[in-house]
């Protein structure tokens, strides 16, 4: 890449540290180059105030806010979620962001015509290779600026001495300014204490949880919460009907309020370095609890644990920025077919962190009473008797011939 070329660029803008001192660094570094900043809105709310007037204070020529929740929740989360897809316990809300916001991203790159896109993921993260695998699978020859492969700078103290230094504003200081990322599934925490893997987050100090609290804070009395599914996809909270994003909203607020969703982990990362991170997922972690619970009696066994084991590719996938690939396609189109009788109801109590089975239902369920009661069915059980020879024989076979040849 030659920087003489790069007259216009598009920025995935946050408004965090990171890409707001990207703007004026840019310009210093590629020709003034015009700075064209792109936010995705995907469930981050109040991070988004005041965003456009400090893109344009900080030297770029418009921002672009794309509303992305929509589309985020159909086309990555649920999907994601219908597979059962983790990646060590995490629930995969950075991951599954990344494409989408990327894709939005090209978008405007195209539309702009721009010479170049930047991203202010750092070379030690996962980011940086999701938002590039996702660029060039719609923009394969797109020219990509990563500053934090570039700059001198090397840590995050560093970066406000030039924020500061080059008068740009932030909402951050040195003492709180743990990295972090938002949207409408979860809030990740990273850095300061946390690098300390003897240090146990502040879950009671205020303000560190953002979308809910301690499970020591929480009511005392528990709250019930019902969810409706249609072929694995929510479709109603407590008998009210509404979209996947707004269940998933509600579902926030509920579970945020009894201490759901909170995950303390050190994580492998996909360039090889191990690191702690602590995630605020309430309202998706009722969701994936709720949908296995439900899966429990509509799945058989064979395909249940089959899915089982192929969610762990899948989060896989999509925890290496893999999302467009033909493999994470056809994962999903096999996820789709076994959702096909995915659909009932589920009652959980939430309670002080805890989520406790309350009641599920199906017209689909595999679960017969009249077959599994230990009362009186029309269950033969001299039938098992037959079942365990056959079952057994190869075992018995072999024990036969250990025994043949003094084993």
């Amino acid at each position: 890449m030659n920087k003489a070329d790069i007259k216009k660029v598009v920025l995935a803008y946050s408004g965090g540290l990171d890409t707001s001192i990207i703007i004026p660094w840019l310009k210093e570094n590629y020709n003034n180059c015009e700075v064209v900043a792109v936010s995705g809105n995907v469930g981050q709310a109040d991070e988004l105030e005041g965003l456009e007037e400090k893109a344009l204070k900080t030297g770029a020529s418009k921002l672009y806010v794309l509303d992305l929740t929509d589309d985020y929740v159909d086309n990555y989360i649920i999907p994601t979620m219908k597979a059962g897809a983790i990646y060590e316990e995490y629930l995969l809300g950075t991951s599954h962001a990344r494409p989408c916001i990327a894709k939005g991203l090209v978008e405007i790159a195209l539309k702009e015509q721009a010479d170049a896109i930047c991203h202010g993921c750092t070379g030690k993260g996962n980011d940086q290779v999701r938002f590039e695998l996702a660029i060039r699978h719609f923009a394969p020859d797109m020219p990509i600026i990563a500053p934090w492969r570039e700059w001198e700078l090397k840590s995050r103290d560093e970066e406000i001495d030039y924020a500061e230094a080059h008068n740009v504003p932030l909402k951050i200081n040195r003492e709180t300014n743990y990295s972090k990322d938002k949207n409408l599934w979860h809030l990740s925490h990273e850095g300061l204490d946390l690098e300390d893997t003897g240090n146990e987050p502040q879950y009671e100090k205020p303000g560190f949880l953002e979308m809910g609290v301690s499970p020591l804070q929480a009511p005392d009395q528990p709250t019930y919460v019902e969810l409706d599914f249609e072929q694995g996809v929510p479709v109603a909270l407590n008998g009210a009907r509404m979209s996947a994003k707004n269940i998933i909203l509600a579902l926030n607020e509920l579970g945020g309020a009894n201490g759901i969703g909170l995950l303390d982990i050190v994580e492998n990362r996909l360039v090889g370095m191990k690191c702690r991170g602590v995630y605020e997922t309430p309202g998706g972690a009722i969701l994936y609890k709720a949908h296995a619970v439900l899966e429990s009696i509509t799945l058989d066994k064979y395909a249940l644990h089959e899915k089982q084991k192929l969610a762990i590719t899948f989060g896989e996938l999509v925890y290496n920025g893999q999302w467009f690939t033909p493999l994470r396609e056809a994962l999903s189109a096999f996820t789709d077919k076994l959702q096909e009788h995915v659909t009932g109801k589920v009652r959980l109590k939430l309670y002080k962190g805890n989520m406790i089975n309350a009641g599920v239902w199906s017209p689909w369920s595999l679960y017969s009473e009249e077959i599994a009661t230990f009362g009186e069915s029309d269950y033969d059980q001299k039938d098992s008797q037959g079942f365990i020879n056959l079952f057994g024989l190869p075992i018995r076979v072999q024990a036969m011939v250990d025994k043949k040849n003094g084993n």
